[in-house]
């Protein structure tokens, strides 16, 4: 979803269900889900609560609502770096590591919605927590196809390390803990990919001594 700057002065001109997730995302990002209440979100999107329950059955099948949108618009960026680099999976990882990186900046501010929001959602039954994990495990089955269509040995151990890495960067980002995270992100990322497979581009033959 995009970031909600310029509220003041496109909000009456959204629909009510899209004025309704604008104010949501913007509370949820800087208070956190359980501090905002229902009529904080009407108020926030110059609606009422009865309108809001109109769209949406309960406040969480609108946290819920806001975390399918977020989750698309990951799940967009990896069909973007597919588009873009058609054939060449390694790259295609380099460039999803890019989309992490050059978001740092957004998260260093309000952290990552995913992360903030599994914090205050222990309960796996919670339908929003649901959205996270299969969000979560539908990217790390993507970025497994992208390692094994790079020829990578053990293509789900090298993409739990590069997901070790895009999640550990942005709470590393969020905490002020590292400098120039989006810069070190992409040398390590690059690293582990050439470290498994030959200058060529072809796997890198694994010797008795490894």
């Amino acid at each position: 979803m995009a970031a909600t700057t310029r509220r003041p002065s496109r909000v009456a001109k959204l629909p009510p269900r899209e004025r309704i997730l604008d104010a949501a995302e913007e509370l949820f990002q800087s208070e956190g889900i359980r501090r905002v209440g229902v009529q904080a979100i009407a108020e926030k999107a110059e609606t009422t609560k009865m309108a809001i329950y109109r769209h949406f059955e309960t406040k969480d099948a609108l946290v819920a609502e806001w975390l399918r949108i977020v989750a698309a618009d990951y799940q967009a960026a990896f069909d973007r770096v597919e588009t873009e680099h058609p054939g060449r999976p390694g790259e295609q990882i380099l460039a999803m590591a890019r989309f992490i990186a050059e978001g740092l900046p957004a998260i260093s501010h309000r952290g990552c919605p995913f992360i903030n929001s599994l914090a205050e959602l222990p309960d796996r039954s919670h339908p929003a927590r649901q959205v996270i994990e299969e969000h979560k495990a539908r990217q790390t089955r993507r970025l497994v196809g992208m390692c094994a269509g790079a020829g990578l040995p053990d293509p789900e151990q090298v993409a739990a390390e590069i997901t070790f890495l895009l999640e550990g960067v942005q709470v590393s980002t969020q905490n002020g803990s590292i400098d120039q995270a989006g810069d070190r992100l992409m040398r390590i990322v690059r690293g582990i990919v050439d470290r498994h497979r030959s200058p060529a581009g072809t796997p890198r033959a694994t010797s008795t001594a490894d």
